[in-house]
């Protein structure tokens, strides 16, 4: 199972371009995300003996910073991170992007976090935070086993956007981590995104029970149970009622192999009334989803209906653009054409290994 959907660093997060912080000793004013720009800013201070030029990099709250550790010489992440909290003028820092952060072997996201968390006080301005923005290239996403996450929202309580991606495989690492969260209130959070190819279900369930009252923007990649995908669409209840996410604009439950049965779920969900767009994309929708939908109550309100990478028949899907109107139903044609019902034994979600 491979993904199907080619997952790439992002060229901007947060509304700004990613910039890769240069490694200590670096004496070129690093990369930019495509797009990017190198303003003048900082003065980089020496770091473990090594100095980096002045005003080669760009202004603290420019760009998002992206740090990565990873097959760089003899660099390990507590080192690049002092390098990042003693070379760029922290209070000003708007956005972080973590990219590979283990040296020759894979490790879990601890340590990141336990820098995040105990570094909080130095980065006041963080508004955007992407943790692991990893290519398969670099780590398949169902191999990131992350850590609890909870522990960034705890010291960023004025965080505004969290993107988290991984925690894909069944079981823990030997060092015990997988991705969890624990329920927490959040005031300033407004969007939230799980990329994986296999959401467990309690962290669905977490998500659930926080209170996010600022929350317009909610996305989750469900995934495979294959690859630890456990949660059930019992586990979406508290989200589809839409009584703890008052703010709520879009919602996105996608990427998943039982995309038929949210779908029957999304159909009669409280939630969808306050919505401006709705994603069911990336899983394995088909025409008894499809069915559901026509059945259920009426989407024409929303600016946006995302069915991409789908299962549907032709006419079906037109029947859903109809019913829908004028709302725009993103899905092409043919999305998922090479699946034959009668000769295909499995339906397969965009993102999975």
């Amino acid at each position: 199972m491979s993904s199907a959907t080619d997952i790439e660093h992002p060229e901007s997060f947060h509304g700004l371009p990613v910039h890769i912080l240069p490694a200590p000793g670096e004496t070129g004013p690093g990369e930019t995300g495509p797009g990017g720009t190198t303003p003048g800013g900082t003065t980089p201070a020496s770091v473990d003996g090594k100095s980096a030029p002045a005003g080669s990099l760009p202004a603290a709250d420019a760009v998002a910073w992206r740090l990565e550790s990873a097959w760089q010489d003899d660099l390990d992440f507590p080192v690049l991170w002092r390098h990042f909290m003693d070379t760029v003028d922290t209070s000003r820092v708007r956005a972080l992007v973590i990219g590979p952060w283990w040296e020759d072997e894979y490790t879990p996201l601890t340590r990141v976090v336990e820098l995040l968390s105990a570094d909080a006080a130095r980065l006041p301005s963080l508004r955007g935070l992407f943790l692991a923005d990893v290519e398969s290239e670099e780590c398949e996403v169902s191999w990131l086993q992350l850590c609890d996450i909870t522990p960034v929202l705890e010291a960023y309580p004025l965080l505004e956007e969290l993107v988290v991606r991984g925690g894909g495989t069944t079981g823990e690492t030997e060092d015990g981590e997988t991705l969890r969260l624990r329920p927490v209130r959040h005031t300033s959070l407004t969007s939230l995104r799980f990329e994986s190819g296999g959401l467990p279900g309690d962290v669905v369930r977490a998500v659930g029970a926080c209170e996010l009252p600022a929350l317009r923007s909610l996305e989750l990649w469900l995934g495979s149970d294959w690859y630890g995908g456990d949660a059930t669409v019992e586990d979406l209840a508290p989200l589809l009622s839409g009584g703890g996410l008052p703010a709520l604009r879009h919602l996105g439950l996608q990427n998943s192999v039982v995309q038929d049965e949210i779908a029957a779920a999304v159909a009669s969900a409280p939630v969808v009334a306050q919505l401006d767009s709705l994603s069911l994309a990336m899983g394995t929708l088909s025409d008894t989803g499809g069915e559901a939908l026509l059945a259920g109550q009426p989407l024409s309100h929303l600016s946006r209906l995302d069915l991409r990478h789908h299962y549907l028949g032709e006419e079906m899907l037109r029947r859903i653009v109809s019913a829908c109107a004028p709302a725009v139903v993103d899905a092409e044609p043919g999305d998922a054409s090479d699946f034959d019902p009668d000769e295909d034994d499995e339906r397969y979600v965009a993102v999975s290994e």
